[in-house]
């Protein structure tokens, strides 16, 4: 990051002189360094791209922007995609940053492109600082039994996540799933056994969602999947399907087969959502699932 400002920096010395306050009049390296300065305030890949958005908007007419990274699994949307795009693999040397993309409904001209690629130079060593401490972040973050993330890192993403949706006006959803009667299973093959069955649906969960939603086990036997760019429909049918699967599995437990079942309750986020209000209401379509009979699902 200081060898990225410091290169902008001599750059902008050499530009000549003629700026405020001695500053040289060079208007694209004065958007660069402006831009560089700004993404050093946050570690959060969804804010960098917010930012490089807004410095973006302001030279050049865009409908939309997508970033995609595979690991960590990453996929953020400004605005809508279009007709017409500009596709960017970033890199920094062999180390691979994510796929960016700017749509808009009419072609890119050559000289909007260059400028789209002259701000992105700008957002490479932010970006890179970012993935690291979030890939830092997530090792600490997960569940020692079930390998999902934990409870500290639900708070935390859940709550960012809201405010992200609600600012961007984009879908979200939430999951909260519970393993039915679970006591009867500690009771009748003991905790070990317990704790088997817990990673076999974590497991089964984990396999069903796609690969931008996130499970975090919330406590002993429930889990909670956020779901990013989905509505209540595409929750129920998720949570519909890990239901199914559930019911069908055979937990292989050393020498026993524990069969169980699974209740869940479903949400979307509101405009007018907190991070808790979402949670509470998934949370009371659980308890109503769980007042029918278990082993099924309701949303609210």
């Amino acid at each position: 990051m200081a060898m990225a400002l410091h290169t902008i920096a001599s750059r902008l010395e050499q530009g000549g002189s003629g700026g405020p306050a001695g500053r040289p009049a060079n208007p694209t390296l004065e958007r660069e360094f402006d831009l560089l300065c700004r993404l050093q305030t946050t570690l959060e890949p969804s804010q960098l791209l917010e930012v490089f958005g807004s410095a973006l908007a302001a030279v050049v007419d865009f409908d939309g922007l997508t970033y995609v990274h595979d690991d960590p699994c990453l996929d953020y949307c400004l605005g809508a995609p279009a007709a017409h795009s500009c596709e960017y693999r970033l890199t920094l040397g062999d180390e691979y940053l994510g796929a960016l993309t700017v749509h808009r409904s009419r072609r890119f001209t050559k000289s909007e492109a260059l400028v789209v690629e002259q701000l992105l130079g700008s957002l490479l060593y932010p970006l890179r600082n970012a993935l690291l401490y979030r890939n830092a972040l997530a090792r600490a973050q997960r569940d020692s039994l079930t390998g999902v993330y934990n409870r500290a890192a639900m708070d935390e993403t859940l709550e960012r996540e809201v405010q992200f949706a609600q600012r961007h006006q984009a879908l979200l959803a939430l999951i909260v799933l519970d393993i039915d009667l679970f006591k009867s299973i500690n009771d009748q093959y003991g905790h070990a056994q317990g704790d088997c069955a817990i990673k076999c649906i974590a497991d089964c969960a984990t396999e069903c969602v796609r690969r931008t939603d996130m499970v975090f086990r919330y406590g002993g036997e429930e889990f909670v999947i956020l779901l990013r760019n989905a509505g209540r429909q595409g929750a129920t049918l998720l949570a519909e399907r890990i239901r199914t699967r559930v019911e069908e599995l055979r937990c292989s437990c050393g020498d026993d087969a524990i069969a169980t079942t699974v209740s869940a309750g479903v949400a979307q986020c509101g405009v007018d959502d907190t991070a808790a209000k979402l949670f509470a209401r998934a949370d009371r379509a659980l308890y109503q699932a769980k007042q029918e009979g278990r082993n099924r699902v309701r949303a609210l």
